[in-house]
């Protein structure tokens, strides 16, 4: 599993002398405040010559410069030291980085208000290095000074992964999601790929499919739904009436992208018994250019569904017959799914709506496609309202993406601007 990244900010000096603490990039530099600190003319004249060429990216210059110092003080010790710190960032060389820190923290010079967050770099470099215990050490100690921004918490993650700890890192990983929604903030792509990797490796489908549906309610274009479709889809235990309405919201969103998305699609609502609508994927597919008509399966397909496609809707007249003279609600959620599978959404909502009332039927099912058809007819606000009254096994899930899809439609028909006619 892939670590996550983590960066860290250098040093620098501020004019003349004092040592700049380890800021964020879009933070200010601090400034200094108390009684000046001395240093030597010479020094201090050496110090800005090694800076000078750090700053210029002469790692050479700036070696030389920083060898040739000779603190006396502690303050210059916690000066050189610095340096050494700017001169390893500038090499990318994390272990002298790490050590130039030790050398920081053996002076007493450190400002107090810095200390906490050069734990926590120490702590970062410390896992670089591959010295766990330290790094968790540091970690604690940043902490108890008051610094413990979700950053470390991924950290500790990556700390517990690296030590084989799978349940301890999905731990931290959860937590510091939670802390990101708590403190109201985005949150990174790369952590809800974190949390899924490590929910997919546990087997826990549930929080499998609630983390996609988050993160595509941040992150929705058409590549990541059928990332997390596909992905999803992989779950053990989904009959194939779930998956044939995964792949119609994958089509929904503009996200059949291979030659496999419109062959599964097709093959899944051949089985399930829709020929009109294997008929219209495979035509689809074709349109699209990602089928053929001399692509085996489902040049097959297409000639087995052809006339099967014209008996199934030349029968629908007497099935509604049927339906509403039924004792309950099955023939009309067939019926409703035939008219879901035509693309004739009013009508299977008037039929789902009918089963529901019959009863006798898998509730959580009917509700599910009845929000579906009622999205699809535009009807966004019902279909939420049905889409809620699914709570158990896979159809919530199914219930739970095309949420996702429904708001998505809600956003985009807000923002779409009213335009008035012209008066006379």
């Amino acid at each position: 599993m892939a670590m996550m990244r983590h960066s860290i900010p250098t040093f620098g000096l501020l004019a003349g002398a004092a040592l700049l603490t380890a800021v964020p990039a879009a933070a200010k530099k601090p400034v200094a405040v108390g009684p000046a600190i001395q240093m030597s003319d010479g020094f201090r004249a050496a110090t800005q010559a090694a800076e000078g060429a750090i700053k210029a990216g002469n790692a050479a210059a700036a070696q030389a410069a920083i060898s040739g110092l000779m603190p006396v003080s502690d303050f210059e010790a916690y000066v050189a030291a610095g340096l050494r710190f700017e001169l390893a960032v500038l090499k990318v060389d994390r272990q002298a980085q790490r050590v130039a820190l030790n050398d920081m923290f053996k002076t007493s010079s450190v400002p107090k208000g810095d200390m906490p967050r050069l734990r926590y770099i120490a702590g970062y470099l410390s896992f670089v290095v591959g010295n766990y215990d330290d790094a968790t050490a540091q970690l604690d100690y940043a902490r108890t000074l008051g610094y413990d921004p979700i950053d470390a918490t991924m950290l500790r993650a990556d700390i517990a992964l690296r030590r084989n700890k799978a349940k301890d890192a999905r731990v931290f990983v959860r937590e510091a999601l939670a802390r990101q929604r708590a403190a109201g903030q985005p949150i990174p792509a790369a952590w809800y790929d974190r949390a899924i990797s490590m929910a997919y490796q546990a087997g826990d489908w549930a929080e499998v499919g609630a983390l996609y549906r988050e993160r595509l309610g941040h992150y929705d274009s058409a590549g990541e739904w059928r990332s997390a479709l596909v992905n999803y889809l992989t779950a053990p235990g989904m009959d194939a009436q779930v998956q044939l309405d995964l792949y119609r919201l994958q089509a929904a969103n503009g996200a059949m992208a291979s030659e496999r998305d419109y062959q599964v699609y097709a093959q899944l609502a051949d089985k399930t018994g829709y020929s009109a609508e294997t008929k219209a994927i495979i035509e689809a597919g074709r349109s699209a250019g990602k089928l053929t008509p001399t692509q085996a399966v489902t040049a097959q397909l297409m000639k087995s569904a052809t006339p099967k496609a014209a008996k199934e809707i030349a029968a629908l007249p007497a099935a509604v017959k049927k339906a509403a003279a039924a004792k309950d609600g099955s023939a009309a959620m067939t019926v409703g799914d035939t008219y879901f599978s035509l693309a004739q959404f009013a009508q299977a909502v008037g039929q789902y709506r009918l089963a529901l009332s019959k009863g006798g039927i898998d509730a959580d099912k009917v509700n599910a496609r009845l929000g579906v058809a009622l999205a699809r007819s535009g009807d966004l606000a019902g279909a939420k309202v049905a889409l809620a009254q699914v709570t158990s096994g896979n159809w919530a899930n199914v219930a739970g993406f095309w949420s996702v899809w429904v708001d998505q439609q809600s956003r985009k028909t807000a923002l779409t601007p009213v335009v008035v006619p012209p008066v006379g």
